[in-house]
């Protein structure tokens, strides 16, 4: 019998009030699906597990014991370096330093240099065999495909309870994190799931989970996590039809325009849909997915705005994606269709992202290829809204300007007014005041980003790929980033291993997920 640590990292540390606030409220809920799959195989095994995620409160040391044998650990890229440090901690005390997750899938090299083990993906006979020692420290391993089926909703109250719950018991924002299905059936360059085959998962497990929630967790929000929910339609909502309307929780999916037509969201309003999250993913491509056709532009536009509008006569809560300063955008007009969009769909959380270079990726591939990705930018400014590669047909200062306009008016009280008029829902409204003030907090960071470039030309020389040298401001930023954790992750010691190489895992072949 062992003690074994599972910690996943959810966000960076709060330092103003407002952090707090929206972390304790917003970033405790964005809990993933595999950390509480391994703590339970882990309990079943019958081993002491320890079972925690650090939502920036407090210090993430502090939410695990120290007398470990194994650490598993899962973290976002930008926050690689917070988990290289404890890596270094818990190393240090002799504790199996694992880790998983979208870093250690998109950049297992890297990983390699804190970690004794890093898993690409798992099932349960794999995470046996790592807690039995069968694998040597400095090795990439990999189960032969992913799990099956994660635990279910039963199995996994004690993690639920612990992460998006309060005192045990859950409030008004409390979320239980699902999967009807894994993978997607399109192959955006930019996605990690570029090449996962989708598959739906068992629909008898689907029915336990949703009655589960619906006899025991009433209140809780059902977020499911597959990347493009609904592939297999009729299938799926069968399942949630045949739950009780009385028992039915609200729930949250990311799903693509293309498959929604108005008696597929009636039956989504019917079985309690409270939020969905279409991809537009950019105005100028990937406009099938959309359900656009082969539009692009202005028609673009026009045909989205239709959708979302039609949307919200069924759905309470709409967020949509949109990337800006891809290779497929040039000029005035992707910022000014945006900015058209933002005016005309005020109900509509705009979830507006910059081109970023993930490993794994076909756009990775590409950018790596071609020399445009800032090598010495340390992976903590791998999200926004920094920007850590060369655009095609955007010189950066006058790019960052751009989104800041954009951005600040995504942020702005009018805006805010507009969204709280249109929110139906108290929860709703608390929502879009939550994540405005995440998003002013984005803007800020923005603001002195663009402030720093206008004054320094190293800075500006960087960012045009003629100077190698990490500018100052982004050294303080990633000291000021990792606090205390800054002595064990020095910042000369940042610069990320970047590599498309494949990876060939002990336990399975090169990882290739078709």
């Amino acid at each position: 019998m062992k003690q074994i640590g599972i910690l996943e990292l959810l966000t960076g540390q709060a330092k103003t009030v407002r952090e707090h606030t929206v972390h304790f409220l917003l970033k405790k809920q964005f809990i993933s699906i595999t950390p509480q799959a391994i703590s339970v195989w882990c309990r079943q095994m019958g081993h002491h597990v320890h079972y925690a995620t650090y939502y920036g409160i407090g210090d993430p040391e502090q939410n695990l014991p120290k007398d470990l044998d194994i650490l598993f650990l899962s973290a976002p890229t930008y926050l690689a370096p917070l988990a290289y440090a404890l890596a270094k901690i818990y190393r240090k005390r002799g504790v199996r330093t694992v880790i998983g997750g979208a870093h250690a899938k998109s950049f297992p090299q890297d990983c390699l240099r804190y970690f004794d083990l890093v898993v690409l993906q798992c099932d349960r006979e794999l995470i046996a065999t790592v807690i039995n020692d069968e694998f040597a420290p400095g090795t990439a391993i990999s189960s032969p495909k992913p799990y099956d089926e994660p635990p279910t909703v039963e199995e996994r109250l004690p993690e639920i309870k612990a992460s998006g719950f309060i005192g045990g018991r859950p409030h008004w924002g409390s979320s239980i994190p699902m999967l009807a299905s894994v993978g997607c059936p399109y192959s955006c360059d930019f996605c990690t799931d570029w090449n996962v085959r989708y598959r739906a998962l068992s629909t008898d497990r689907l029915e336990a989970d949703l009655r589960f929630a619906g006899q025991h967790l009433p209140n809780s929000v059902l977020y499911f996590h597959d990347p493009n929910f609904g592939v297999r339609f009729d299938e799926t909502m069968a399942v949630f039809e045949s739950i009780p309307p009385q028992m039915r929780n609200q729930y949250l999916v990311e799903s693509s325009l293309k498959l929604l037509n108005p008696e597929r969201l009636k039956r989504l309003r019917d079985t309690n849909c409270l939020a969905m999250a279409p991809g537009i993913e950019s105005w100028n491509g990937y406009s099938n997915k959309a359900g656009v056709g082969k539009a692009t532009g202005s028609e673009k536009l026009e045909q989205v705005v239709e959708q979302l509008h039609e949307l919200r006569a069924y759905i309470p809560f709409l967020q949509a994606n949109l990337i800006l300063g891809l290779d497929v955008d040039s000029g005035d007009e992707p910022f000014e269709l945006t900015r058209e969009y933002l005016d005309r769909t005020p109900f509509v959380w705009p979830q507006i992202h910059m081109p970023m270079a993930f490993g794994g990726t076909p756009l990775f591939d590409t950018l790596l290829r071609e020399d445009r990705i800032h090598a010495r930018m340390p992976f903590s400014f791998y999200c926004q809204p920094y920007l850590t590669v060369q655009l095609k047909n955007y010189e950066t200062l006058d790019y960052l300007r751009r989104i800041d306009a954009i951005l600040s008016l995504a942020a702005s009280n009018k805006t805010l007014w507009n969204r709280w008029r249109m929110s139906r829902t108290a929860l709703i409204a608390a929502a879009n005041y939550i994540s405005t003030l995440d998003l002013r907090s984005e803007v800020a960071e923005l603001r002195a980003t663009v402030h720093h470039l206008q004054r320094d030309a190293q800075m500006r020389a960087f960012h045009a790929g003629e100077s190698d040298e990490l500018p100052a401001f982004y050294a303080q930023a990633y000291r000021k980033r990792l606090g205390k954790y800054a002595e064990l992750m020095p910042v000369e010691e940042s610069a990320p291993i970047l590599s498309n190489k494949p990876v060939a895992p002990v336990g399975g072949s090169p990882i290739q997920l078709l």
